[in-house]
């Protein structure tokens, strides 16, 4: 099963926070298994090691926003993510039951449901 990652983008307004917490519901009440970061942007900015561990497990989803900033960033802190074996799908181009519709269809579980919608 792929890992998922979940950045809430808490230091950029991109991406509208009911549009977050409604994706954030439905993974925490999914059966699949999910790491949340609060910001890929400061992570980057900060060239935390944890990139690295993430650009080196593949399969790998994550939920964040547009596909080439989010390698970019990875890029940036010098965990260039693999051209295989990553998905990233974005928060602020697709809503939230599309997100999950995605996630169950990459994980093979359910798509997780909807939860507490904020």
């Amino acid at each position: 099963m792929p890992r998922v990652l979940y950045c809430h983008c808490a230091f950029a307004r991109v991406i509208p926070p009911p549009a977050k917490a409604a994706v954030l519901s439905r993974l925490s009440a999914s059966d699949v298994p999910f790491e949340a970061v609060p910001d890929l942007c400061e992570m980057s900015a900060r060239c935390d090691d944890r990139l690295h561990r993430l650009a080196a497990e593949t399969p790998l989803v994550i939920v964040a926003c547009y596909e080439r900033a989010v390698r970019g960033l990875f890029h940036r802190a010098g965990a260039t993510l693999p051209g295989e074996g990553v998905t990233v799908l974005n928060m602020r181009a697709d809503p939230p039951e599309v997100i999950a519709e995605k996630i169950g269809a990459l994980t093979g579980a359910a798509a997780p449901e909807a939860g507490v919608d904020a």
